[in-house]
């Protein structure tokens, strides 16, 4: 089965970030995992938060090509899913609801609205599941990938 997992920006992000060793190395085996079992999707947001990521944030900054050869990996490998305008719609409902950055609504309300029980991020907080779509913390100690086989 594909796409039970929505993998946030910060998971993609560490995976590529040199000053966190611990956070790359899990970084790279949860993205490893999820590609392998073809249970991991993204976004078209998530992509787009990620070269900016890759060519402005990080210590250690990618030129813009190699980064737009990272999301065209990305985009030939993964399954994408499109934000639309329903996802625009239920994240407000999520900032509201479940005071939410908008951002982080829309990742959730773009999981909800696809039918995806997971999202993989550690921004939403301690391990939480709102409206049915729990949210997990990787980089967190009792995090087990082995559970995800």
């Amino acid at each position: 089965m594909s796409g039970e997992v929505l993998v946030d920006t910060n998971v993609l992000a560490y995976a590529y970030d040199r000053s966190e060793h611990g956070k790359q190395r899990l970084a790279l085996a949860v993205l490893d995992h999820l590609a392998g079992t073809q249970r991991g999707v993204l976004t078209t947001q998530v992509l787009g938060e990620l070269f900016v990521t890759l060519t402005r944030k990080l210590t250690e900054r990618m030129a813009v090509e190699q980064a737009a050869e990272r999301i065209r990996h990305y985009v030939l490998s993964w399954p994408i899913l499109d934000v639309t305008r329903l996802i625009v719609l239920e994240a407000v409902r999520g900032v509201r609801l479940h005071q939410l950055s908008f951002w982080d609504a829309q990742i959730w309300a773009t999981a909800r609205l696809n039918q995806i029980p997971v999202i993989f991020s550690e921004d939403f907080g301690a391990n939480r599941t709102l409206d049915g779509i729990r949210v997990v913390n990787p980089f967190t100690p009792d995090f087990q990938l082995a559970a995800w086989s």
